[in-house]
């Protein structure tokens, strides 16, 4: 049996976009996080998320955060070849520390030198300056060893901790499968009384959308790294509606020094 097939002599219209804006997004391999949070925060009817992944191997040491600095060009260039996007987002937060944010941004801007580039750590930088938070409690899953160039970092940014503490987790995979129950414990412990603000470290952590829980455990402003990379992706493309249920970071502007 031969189908008869009909086309229309008209050619469709072809609209500049499919999104007005566009995030890219490189992410770990092995990241289980990092696309469901941004999926559920940041992507809406005019923003489209694009995303990559980067070979990743764990343990997560310093050595092996550093080894993903020659693939992010690569990584980036791969997320709609030859079209612009308007933000890209490196999503690892200790490789960040490892790695630097301006050697992302160059890495990065070498494929998509027109995209405004988002770091965790920049990000949380930003958005603890934001909530005013100068005194600061820290909490990471990652082993001491992982732990101490972060604590070194935000220390150089000026920011006074009062608190760090760690899980001593090696896998970013089981990273991603502590409890919302855990988190939030482990949380309120980890939060010094005289802290202005908590940081809760890795995008592999699944904190960003229980943020007004946490901050209610905790009395505090919480910020965690896929927060903080939402809240500015959000922000970048214009979208500044408050969110006062996913905490206080989502009700206010970002503030660029």
């Amino acid at each position: 049996m031969q189908i008869s097939i009909r086309q229309f002599e008209r050619a469709p219209h072809l609209i500049e976009r499919a999104f007005d804006k566009r995030i890219g997004l490189v992410i770990l391999a092995t990241d289980h996080t990092t696309e469901p949070d941004f999926a559920a925060l940041v992507a809406n009817e005019r923003i489209g998320i694009y995303v990559n992944r980067v070979p990743y191997a764990n343990p997560v040491t310093p050595d092996n955060l550093r080894a993903m600095q020659p693939s992010l060009t690569a990584g980036a260039a791969l997320i709609l070849p030859d079209e612009t996007l308007d933000v890209v987002m490196y999503s690892c937060t200790s490789a960040s520390v490892m790695i630097g944010d301006a050697q992302i941004e160059r890495a990065i801007h070498a494929a998509k030198p027109s995209a405004r580039v988002v770091t965790p750590t920049a990000a949380a930088v930003t958005a603890l300056n934001t909530l005013g938070a100068r005194r600061i409690s820290v909490l990471t899953p990652y082993t001491a060893e992982t732990s101490r160039p972060m604590a070194e970092y935000f220390a150089a940014q000026g920011f006074a901790i009062d608190r760090f503490s760690s899980l001593g987790l090696t896998d970013d995979r089981e990273m991603a499968r502590i409890s919302h129950d855990d988190i939030v414990a482990f949380a309120r412990e980890a939060t010094a009384r005289d802290s202005d603000a908590l940081f809760i470290s890795c995008t592999a952590v699944r904190a960003a959308r229980i943020i007004a829980r946490i901050e209610e455990a905790t009395g505090k402003p919480v910020v965690s790294s896929n927060l903080a990379t939402a809240w500015m992706c959000l922000r970048l493309c214009g979208e500044n509606e408050p969110r006062p249920e996913q905490g206080r970071l989502m009700t206010l502007p970002l503030l660029m020094r």
